[in-house]
């Protein structure tokens, strides 16, 4: 029979040996990376206003080619706007999304070149002139780098002391056509956030190790 004590001390002084070596306290550390997960339940305690302009003060210094920052947001609070997004989803996420207080539209502007000379002032408006003549260079610039701030978005609501659900599981194309109907904007992920509720986590999956991921030249 496995010691289950034994197995999460060595855990905890594995973990808290590499704690060690970085410059964010471990508190810090485990509120935005150990001890986070994707919730599946929330309370009906709302989000306010002021913690997203408090998350998003935190969360634009992600790294974007150019500065360009093509992330953009749509924040679906009332059961109507709810209903307009459900029956896109997959059947699996309709119920945690519906009970969600908030849910973020997250999605790559793939006209963000426009913005570019008062982002990057230095040669925003040769860049801007650049992308305006190769599509694929452009739309493929906007969802890497809306990606990273994808990335950044999920960080900064745990650091609000939220929870986050992001999920694929939904027809991006109709998604987009739904909430951004200009059809400048591309759908990348949908996030649920709000307080965890009752049995919101599933069990953690194992992660690869250094070793299976890396390496040296």
């Amino acid at each position: 029979m496995t010691d289950t004590t034994n197995t999460s001390a060595d855990l905890a002084e594995f973990e808290a040996e590499f704690a060690a070596q970085l410059a964010l306290a471990p508190e810090a550390q485990d509120l935005l990376f150990r001890s986070a997960r994707t919730a599946n339940t929330f309370t009906d305690e709302p989000v306010s206003d002021e913690q997203l302009r408090a998350i998003y003060e935190l969360i634009k210094y992600a790294p974007t080619a150019a500065n360009s920052q093509p992330l953009r947001i749509v924040f679906l609070r009332s059961a109507e706007a709810k209903e307009r997004l459900l029956p896109l989803l997959g059947e699996g996420n309709r119920a945690k999304t519906s009970a969600a207080p908030l849910v973020a539209i997250l999605a790559a502007d793939t006209d963000f070149h426009d913005e570019l000379p008062k982002v990057f002032p230095h040669a925003g408006a040769a860049y801007r002139e650049m992308y305006a003549g190769n599509d694929d260079a452009r739309i493929g610039s906007a969802r890497l780098s809306a990606a990273l701030q994808v990335g950044y978005f999920i960080l900064g609501v745990r650091a609000a002391g939220l929870a986050a659900g992001p999920m694929g599981g939904f027809d991006a194309d109709a998604v987009s056509r739904e909430f951004f109907p200009d059809g400048k904007h591309q759908a990348l992920v949908i996030v649920n956030i709000g307080k965890p509720g009752e049995n919101a986590y599933f069990e953690r999956n194992p992660r690869l190790s250094f070793d299976e991921v890396a390496s040296f030249i």
